[in-house]
């Protein structure tokens, strides 16, 4: 989906004949737009918003997710909101309130209102710049990460941190695409991310535009997986605490766990914007609890027995001692070296 060149970087989406390029989000004449990544990979549907409620709403319903591309967009729903002259502290808490873990959405609120304090401020520019800057940092990310990586290895990734989940390049897809377009062979496992599925429908989709050798798996088979031959491990993270400790997709934890007892190098990959120093460790993290009907239905059809009860953590937390190391665009950090970054 995204051609990596030195320059910088481009989503290509090829879905239909008439292929186009474009970014996860973007803003277009007087309405947020976005690629309603609850279609894909089967549909390829363009969504606008002209009113910063409802882009609370579309982060919320998962139109747009990926703690980079949740930034850009609470960056744009501020926009919005200032262009029609709302009250921006009521709009800032409107946009925090969609999703409580990633911090990005934290930072980039706060990031607007700051700058919003001048009244000579262009909105629309702000959140343009927002949405660049974490452009630029994934790029960074992927020419630091893509040094990890040799000719012929074998990474296993969990969940969608590619273009999708960071308005363009990705953050641990961004090491990938950035070694298999400098020419190594590399094989991607991406595991299915089970309830909603963003590793099968989004990464897969990704790799696939991209010509990047994958398998899917079953979550379940990561430890299977891992004992025949991975090389590495690469996630995102919505969240990192001051001590290392990191919130990401629900069934990160036991793939931290599973590379640290196979000896299997384990990489988070994430920008500054989603680290909260605020924040001394991974139990202060809180843990969004989604809708049952996300585990207990499949496709809209009830799949578990009625009367069934499900829960649904959408993310859980990895402790720092389980990390090998931190991919940001300030270098490759291990967890008790991040306090640099502040």
């Amino acid at each position: 989906m995204l051609a990596y060149t030195d320059t910088g970087a481009y989503m290509k989406i090829g879905l239909s004949e008439n292929k186009k390029e474009m970014r996860a989000i973007w803003f277009d004449g007087s309405e947020v737009k976005m690629i309603d990544q609850r279609k894909l990979p089967g549909d390829l549907v363009i969504v606008g918003f002209k009113d910063h409620k409802d882009v609370a709403m579309a982060i919320k319903n998962m139109t747009v997710r990926g703690a980079p591309s949740i930034g850009a967009a609470a960056a744009y729903g501020m926009a919005l909101a200032a262009l029609s002259g709302k009250d921006l502290k009521e709009a800032a808490a409107v946009i925090k309130a969609a999703r409580p873990t990633a911090n990005d959405l934290f930072y980039a609120v706060d990031l607007m209102l700051d700058g919003l304090k001048e009244r000579r401020a262009d909105p629309v520019k702000m959140a343009d710049d927002y949405a660049q800057m974490i452009i630029d940092k994934c790029i960074k990310i992927g020419e630091y990460g893509s040094e990890l990586i040799k000719n012929g290895d074998v990474i296993m990734t969990h969940c969608n941190a590619g273009a999708l989940a960071t308005v363009d390049v990705g953050t641990a897809l961004a090491p990938i695409r950035k070694a298999h377009y400098s020419g190594k062979k590399i094989f991607v496992f991406v595991s299915e991310t089970r309830p909603m599925l963003q590793g099968m429908r989004l990464t897969a989709w990704e790799l696939l535009q991209e010509g990047i050798p994958h398998s899917i798996m079953t979550d379940s088979a990561s430890g299977h997986f891992m004992r025949k031959g991975v090389n590495m491990i690469i996630v995102g993270a919505d969240r990192v605490a001051a001590n290392g400790d990191f919130a990401n997709k629900i069934g990160t934890y036991e793939k931290a766990v599973l590379a640290n007892e196979l000896k299997i190098p384990f990489y988070v990959a994430a920008p500054v914007s989603t680290f909260d120093f605020n924040t001394a460790d991974g139990s202060k993290i809180q843990i969004e609890e989604r809708s049952q009907d996300e585990v207990t239905e499949f496709g809209k059809m009830m799949v578990a027995p009625v009367g069934s009860s499900a829960v649904n953590p959408s993310f859980d937390v990895t402790p720092a001692r389980y990390v090998t190391g931190f991919i940001t665009e300030k270098g490759i950090l291990k967890p008790l070296e991040i306090h640099r970054m502040r």
